[in-house]
């Protein structure tokens, strides 16, 4: 299990609206622009293989989001037309502490992990206090129905639930925004009240008069 202090002080940044990576989740990324397939390929030339998620606060990608979170590329797959499909394992969420300025055709940040030792661990995060698994997954699904969403029921049913509130976090379609709120919750616990919410804001959004159980 890597520390902190193990992890590179500078790594490359993948903007990205509206995707997130969540502690011990796997993200997959199509990967075709220039500049990123050239990332891509100077990154599998690293020990760490890492490259960092963030999202961009406005479209010319100016300004960045301060929280996003690293990951390593587990797998990758050439496709035709010189694209490739990569596999991100997450390591760690982190503070982006500058835009470093470099010749790479991609950016370069200087991260701050402090504060996220607990995304390190292998062990899960477990839940505090009473939360209703069946009402979430209920909730979920009518959520589903609505959005004309299909889901794997049965591995959301067998799922822990760290990988249930993350993978939910991750998939859904909630704008950069909330997906960026749902990436700074501080633990599960506060994670999965907040997917509660937005659900929850979602469906009565849809029809005022239904009350929500």
């Amino acid at each position: 299990m890597p520390r902190a202090v193990d992890l590179p002080a500078s790594v490359p940044l993948f903007p990205l609206s509206g995707a997130i990576l969540l502690p011990r989740t796997r993200l997959p990324l199509h990967i075709f622009e220039p500049r990123y397939l050239q990332m891509v390929e100077d990154v599998l030339k690293t020990p760490q293989r890492m490259i960092a998620m963030i999202q961009p606060v406005d479209a010319g990608h100016q300004r960045l989001s301060q929280i996003g979170c690293a990951g390593r590329i587990v797998s990758f797959t050439e496709l035709d037309d010189n694209r490739l499909m990569i596999a991100l394992r997450a390591v760690s969420r982190f503070r982006l502490v500058e835009v470093e300025q470099g010749f790479a055709p991609y950016l370069r940040g200087r991260l701050d992990w402090a504060g996220f030792e607990g995304d390190l661990t292998s062990r899960p995060e477990t839940l505090k206090g009473a939360h209703d698994r069946q009402a979430l997954i209920a909730r979920l699904a009518r959520y589903a129905a609505r959005r004309g969403l299909s889901a794997d029921w049965e591995a959301a049913k067998a799922s822990d639930e760290e990988m249930l509130v993350n993978s939910l976090s991750m998939m859904l379609p909630f704008s950069p925004e909330e997906k960026q709120a749902l990436l700074e919750s501080p633990t599960l616990s506060d994670r999965r009240e907040m997917l509660d919410g937005l659900l929850e804001f979602a469906l009565r959004g849809g029809d005022d008069e239904e009350t929500i159980q």
